[in-house]
């Protein structure tokens, strides 16, 4: 009797929020699990941001997780682990991710960001061209050209007119030239665009993922990255809250971490070369850092404490919601789980009970 081979599937990041919870998904599927973190996260943000609780807790409870500490720049080990499994899946997920934190570092920014993909990128087109490379990019490739946008402030909330071509959410065609994307947003741009070129030069089947706000509890969240699950913290422990600029009123759409690797799961089963999507909450889940703040102390029954900055962070968007119409176009069955009061709900449950071991 022939034993048939269990796929694998390979995850940077993946103490990380999605990585972890792609770890947990797809070892449900009954793959094997190839994780790689080292933890820079605590290097980028501090103590509060390590990720070393969550690595404990996946090694603890799926067995079929394998970690390797190792860096992704690190050309030799990288190529090390694709020499030796048969990999079906990459799911690339490490990053610097914080666009305020990039400019104290730009040359360690652009080295994770850009360099670590195309380390990658280049074991995966040696050792294993018939896999699937997924992405996980950002809205930040458009730069600040989501803010050129004919915004009208509301009591809580910056919105679009509703006749706007952008109302239902911005979709890939808007540019990503002749703006501002702070470093981070150019070291994701440059891997973003790297990762779309080796699917269309080199035929192989990846795809890009600019996320939004991607959430949820298994998030090491920090000031500088971690938006809403950082406030959810911040309020649950009375720990002040700082807003800078655009008077609380920029709007994020917020998708779970559970919907986005449901999404990677869907791209896996039917991929393509090079393709690029937006990815977010669009008008399904989407909230203002007033109109979360609202809904936060009603769940937690908690007064939030906040500091108002009036100086907005360099690139940030003022509004940012994302048009999912091209990806469900390509994957019908895929939908949303989690909209904003139910990330909500299960964040301020997370923050009021768990305790990172």
């Amino acid at each position: 009797m022939v034993t048939k081979r269990k796929k694998i599937v390979l995850i940077t990041g993946s103490a990380g929020l999605i990585g972890s919870q792609a770890v947990r998904f797809f070892a449900d599927k009954g793959f094997k699990v190839i994780g790689i973190d080292n933890n820079l996260r605590k290097y980028f943000f501090g103590l509060e941001a390590s990720t070393l609780w969550n690595k404990r807790l996946l090694e603890k409870e799926v067995g079929s997780y394998s970690h390797y500490d190792i860096d992704i720049r690190n050309e030799r080990k990288i190529n090390e682990i694709f020499e030796n499994n048969k990999v079906d899946l990459i799911i690339h997920t490490a990053a610097q991710p914080s666009h305020d934190w990039a400019a104290k570092e730009p040359l360690t920014d652009f080295t994770v960001n850009a360099l670590g993909t195309l380390i990658l990128l280049e074991a995966y087109r040696k050792f294993a061209p018939e896999a699937v490379f997924i992405f996980t990019s950002t809205n930040k490739v458009y730069g600040d050209n989501p803010n050129k946008l004919p915004l009208k402030e509301l009591k809580t909330r910056y919105e679009l007119p509703i006749q706007h071509e952008f109302y239902q959410g911005i979709n890939e065609t808007m540019s990503l030239d002749n703006t501002t994307h702070s470093i981070f947003g150019v070291s994701k741009a440059s891997a973003d665009l790297m990762v779309q070129e080796y699917g269309r030069y080199f035929n192989l089947k990846t795809g890009v993922f600019r996320g939004g706000c991607l959430t949820g509890p298994a998030h090491s969240s920090a000031q500088l990255h971690g938006f809403l699950a950082y406030l959810v913290s911040s309020i649950a422990r009375g720990v002040e809250y700082s807003i800078f600029g655009y008077k609380g009123k920029q709007v994020r759409d917020n998708i779970h971490s559970y919907d986005v690797v449901n999404a990677f799961y869907h791209f896996y089963q039917k991929p393509r070369a090079g393709e690029a999507y937006n990815l977010g909450g669009s008008r399904y889940s989407n909230v203002s850092i007033l109109e979360a703040i609202i809904k936060i102390e009603a769940i937690l029954g908690k007064k939030a404490k906040v500091k108002y900055y009036s100086k907005n962070r360099i690139g940030d968007h003022i509004w940012y919601i994302s048009d999912m119409s091209k990806f469900k176009k390509h994957f019908p069955k895929w939908d949303y789980i989690y909209n904003i009061d139910k990330i909500l709900k299960e964040l301020c449950e997370s923050a009021s009970s768990y305790q990172k071991p």
